[in-house]
């Protein structure tokens, strides 16, 4: 849930009005925990800027600022401003995340895909979730679909700690299995065994040979995430994953494509539904 909040902190904070700029338009709420990002020039205030909000919003027991994210583990470093506790849980779509916001950087642009990816699981699919993180698609596929069995791999350890938790939150641990890994080293475990493919990440595109490497022989599905030039979309993608198909004597069909967000000034998130055959078979 993301909120306005420049006008709260402006009404209740003695700052120049020449910085009244750089006060944050928005915060976002995870669980009980406020997250916002101060820029440096309000540092002398910014823990007074928490316990305003934290003072000013209801049930609410930590604010923090996120100062940036780091290594491909997409690690947030952050700061508490005011309250005690980074661990909490966030409830979205009748499902349960717990997590720790010093360690897991949420996901927030994602709420649609997550909605949408159960409705098209049959029942009795083998699924691998290459980036799962705390079980961001995992958790409501095995919630709301049939799936046989989900491999759920993350390369962050504490992101799998919190996926094992929030398989139990959701009493779901009986059709996941969590791997800690490289999800290009555990490809060449898991090879020809998926049904469908996710690639819930970002920045993908190194990693979608491996993708191909978990379907089945005969091939299958893959949700394939990654962020390109306003000029590129959808054409680069496209000719990407078609390309790469070619490589493993597959064709692609494109069964669905869209813009998830905005990541930066004119680049975005983009989401392709990718059905794989062998190039012998009708797509």
């Amino acid at each position: 849930m993301v909120l306005k909040t420049k006008e709260l902190i402006i009404g209740n904070l003695s700052i120049p009005r020449s910085l009244e700029d750089k006060v944050p338009k928005r915060y976002y709420r995870v669980g009980d925990i406020i997250l916002i990002r101060i820029p440096k020039d309000l540092d002398k205030w910014k823990h007074e800027i928490g316990k305003i909000l934290l003072e000013n919003l209801p049930s609410v027991k930590t604010v923090c600022n996120v100062k940036r994210v780091i290594g491909r583990e997409r690690k947030p470093k952050i700061e508490v401003l005011a309250g005690n506790g980074t661990e909490t849980i966030l409830k979205e779509n009748k499902c349960l995340f717990k997590l720790d916001v010093s360690k897991i950087m949420i996901s927030k642009g994602n709420v649609y895909e997550r909605q949408r990816l159960p409705k098209l699981v049959k029942d009795g699919e083998i699924i691998v979730d290459m980036f799962a993180g705390i079980g961001y698609f995992t958790i409501p596929i095995a919630k709301f679909a049939n799936p046989k069995k989900i491999y759920a791999i993350d390369i962050n350890p504490d992101a799998i700690y919190y996926l094992k938790e929030n398989l139990r939150l959701n009493k779901v641990s009986h059709k996941v299995i969590p791997i800690l890994g490289d999800c290009r080293e555990v490809s060449n475990e898991l090879k020809y065994i998926a049904d469908r493919v996710i690639m819930g990440y970002i920045k993908t595109r190194e990693f979608l040979p491996y993708a191909f490497k978990f379907l089945k022989k005969e091939g299958g599905i893959i949700h394939y995430h990654d962020v390109f030039k306003q000029e590129e979309i959808f054409a680069v993608p496209i000719n990407l994953v078609k390309n790469t198909a070619k490589e493993f004597s597959f064709e692609a069909k494109i069964l669905f494509k869209r813009k998830v967000k905005s990541y930066a000034p004119k680049v975005y998130h983009v989401v392709l539904d990718v059905e794989v055959r062998k190039s012998n078979q009708k797509l």
